[in-house]
């Protein structure tokens, strides 16, 4: 199995370093781009900085890492996507989740109350149908049309990837996803939502391929010693308040190493690195290239 590696630009990700920073990737040979959905914050939006980013490479690949999918027509993303494929075959990976990590972007995204995660389920459905089939005539609860296209379809179909760690989101990746990337979560952890994608999976009569499972790590700096900062700490408190912030996050570059050695172990082979500490990116990405790149097989 391949392991891939790429990057989250952090604060790099703002519009006036943006433009640098993709062109530093594609000249270092790294794998991947992947751009956070967070609206509330200086950071590009994800599926301009694919398009920019993809135009503007030609080895490249860009990912939404995570976009949010309920609370967007289906038949508008596929669109979206079908185009970026077209622009840029075998270079988009496009990964969705059920909500904004922010509580205060949930309006932003909206679904009749206590309805998102069957909105989701919904969306997937006609989102794949409208990705692979010529002309689709759709009847659900929240979503009908006759005779919709979305061309040119990719020729080979896009994977589609979820995040989430929850149980009903580690099955809804078995039984309607393409792989699943994951994040605050142990190695062992990790291990175990992989099995329980597959045996989501095998109970839908369907396969997730081996290679298709990842894992979004922070790695954080601070000095001499690197250490959580304080945002960091508080959103692991939020999502993960049972456990030791320290076996989440990567803390510096020896951490970064055994610790994608551990997941690797799990069943997890594609990765997103992302700097958790303020800092310029030159520096972060030359000392990438150092420590993980090697890891890549």
């Amino acid at each position: 199995m391949k392991v891939r590696i790429g990057i989250s630009l952090g604060p790099a990700g703002s519009p006036d370093q943006f433009a640098g920073a993709v062109d530093s990737l594609e000249q270092a040979g790294v794998d991947s781009l992947w751009l956070p959905e967070t609206v509330y914050s200086p950071v590009v939006e994800p599926f301009t900085g694919m398009a920019f980013a993809l135009a503007r490479t030609r080895r490249l690949k860009a990912g939404s890492g995570i976009s949010v999918l309920p609370g967007r027509h289906p038949v508008l993303v596929a669109k979206q996507l079908a185009s970026l494929a077209g622009l840029a075959p075998g270079r988009v990976l496009p990964v969705f989740g059920l909500r904004p990590a922010q509580d205060a972007e949930r309006p932003l995204f909206p679904v009749p109350p206590g309805q998102r995660a069957a909105v989701f389920d919904e969306s997937l459905e006609l989102l794949r149908l409208l990705l692979t089939t010529e002309k689709v005539d759709f009847a659900g609860r929240f979503f009908s049309v006759s005779g919709a296209s979305v061309s040119p379809r990719p020729a080979k179909p896009l994977d589609i990837w979820l995040g989430g760690s929850a149980p009903a989101a580690l099955r809804r990746v078995g039984r309607l996803a393409d792989g699943w990337l994951g994040s605050l979560l142990t190695p062992a952890e990790a291990g175990a939502a992989v099995k329980e994608i597959q045996d989501a999976a095998a109970g839908a009569d369907r396969e997730v391929e081996e290679d298709h499972f990842g894992l979004s790590l922070p790695v954080t700096f601070a000095g001499n010693e690197p250490s959580i900062p304080d945002a960091l700490l508080a959103s692991i408190r939020r999502r993960r308040p049972e456990a030791d912030p320290a076996t989440l996050v990567a803390r510096g570059w020896d951490d970064a190493r055994r610790m994608l050695g551990q997941y690797v172990e799990a069943g997890l082979t594609k990765f997103v690195v992302r700097p958790a500490s303020p800092g310029p990116f030159a520096p972060f990405l030359d000392a990438f290239l150092r420590n993980l790149l090697p890891i890549q097989t």
